[in-house]
């Protein structure tokens, strides 16, 4: 093992590929040095624990960034995969990420985060003039072609009531 901070640091981030019918929900993020502007899925990071003391679990992560950047409620289907990435200063990271469905509520973006948000379809998706983030283009390309894997949630498992996705 090398030597350096014990535990190791990693930040863990959440993304959420919502899919109504023939769309995947996008949002446009107001901030951030790369992401001013572009199409991103709904997306975040886990906390580590939230106000009340409770863990944050990712896919509740994922569920919570959905609902705050695009005003969707929705649910998780079961986890896409996980993609390791480094943020700018190269520190790692590690996304989770998963396939939702909507249960309530119309896109709409939060003002603070995000400034527009909607379902886009393939064919818009391609032919929109606007910037969208490469990965989340590849991601929900995927995703309304069929081409991906889905690992379901699995609520009785011996960490429960932790949901664990096998």
């Amino acid at each position: 093992m090398s030597q350096g901070e014990f535990p190791p640091r990693v930040t863990l981030c959440v993304g959420a590929v919502v899919h109504s019918g023939d769309g995947v929900l996008f949002v446009r993020q107001t901030y951030g040095e790369n992401l001013r502007g572009v199409w991103t899925l709904p997306w975040g990071f886990v906390q580590g624990r939230l106000d009340d003391g409770s863990p944050d679990p990712p896919h509740l992560a994922a569920l919570r960034e959905t609902l705050e950047e695009a005003g969707v409620r929705a649910e998780i289907e079961g986890l896409l995969g996980i993609q390791q990435h480094a943020a700018s200063d190269g520190s790692p990271r590690v996304y989770f990420l998963f396939l939702c469905r909507p249960l309530s509520g119309e896109p709409t973006p939060d003002g603070v985060e995000t400034d527009a948000a909607r379902y886009f379809t393939l064919t818009e998706l391609e032919a929109t003039p606007d910037p969208v983030d490469p990965f989340c283009l590849w991601l929900a390309r995927r995703v309304l072609r069929g081409e991906h894997h889905l690992i379901p949630p699995c609520p009785a498992n011996p960490y429960a009531p932790h949901l664990a996705f096998l």
